[in-house]
């Protein structure tokens, strides 16, 4: 066995955004305090698969949308790097496990380390996770996540493609799509928004899969 450490990932441009970060939770946290809807992404992505699934939230931030698939019957882990998230996650919503990692860090064995499964249903990375991926690793990413989908299984990724946070990238949809097909994964629905409006030129929604 290798004792040799495994390689260091560059940042992501969520770490690098450094101070700007903290008003994400703060700003989710006074919307559901509000009564605000926060989950319309959880509500299209219970349509996609059966009751009780096996259910990968990457990026999950503060937890509002594992927790609330969590609700409706599925087991769901959420993966979040970020302490402060992980934190305000674990604090708002008790039930739903976290584990402290990166996509590109979630491999097999740290999944079967930290007790959750290895395959999934469905991957849920939205909430603009792929523009906030480290630079030129957008291909590694889909990969992974297309890595930890059971037979059948699916993504459902969602992000800005335009007036996005002020420190995630501009992903266009041709930058995306080639991605994708880099991955070696496909896309099966494209829309505008959560609710299945057309695709446009401001925000995407895509459902992949394996070929």
């Amino acid at each position: 066995m290798s004792d040799a450490a495994p390689p260091r990932l560059p940042p992501t441009r969520w770490a690098l955004g450094g101070d700007r970060n903290p008003g994400y939770g703060e700003r989710f946290a006074q919307l559901i305090a509000d009564g605000t809807d926060v989950v319309g992404e959880a509500r299209l992505a219970d349509t996609l698969v059966e009751r009780g699934a096996t259910i990968l939230d990457a990026g999950s931030g503060m937890g509002r949308i594992g927790a609330h698939l969590l609700a409706l019957g599925h087991r769901v882990i959420a993966a979040e790097p970020d302490p402060v998230l992980a934190t305000q996650s674990r604090r708002t919503f008790p039930d739903l496990p976290v584990v402290p990692h990166e996509i590109l860090t979630l491999t097999p064995e740290a999944l079967t380390a930290a007790g959750a499964p290895t395959a999934y249903d469905l991957v849920v990375c939205v909430g603009n996770v792929l523009t906030f991926v480290a630079e030129r690793t957008e291909v590694a990413v889909l990969e992974r996540l297309g890595s930890l989908l059971a037979t059948g299984g699916r993504i459902l990724v969602g992000f800005h493609l335009q007036q996005g946070p002020s420190t995630a990238r501009e992903y266009t949809p041709e930058e995306f799509l080639a991605d994708v097909d880099a991955a070696g994964l496909v896309v099966q629905h494209r829309f505008g928004g959560y609710d299945l409006r057309p695709a446009d030129d401001l925000y995407s929604v895509a459902i992949l899969s394996q070929p």
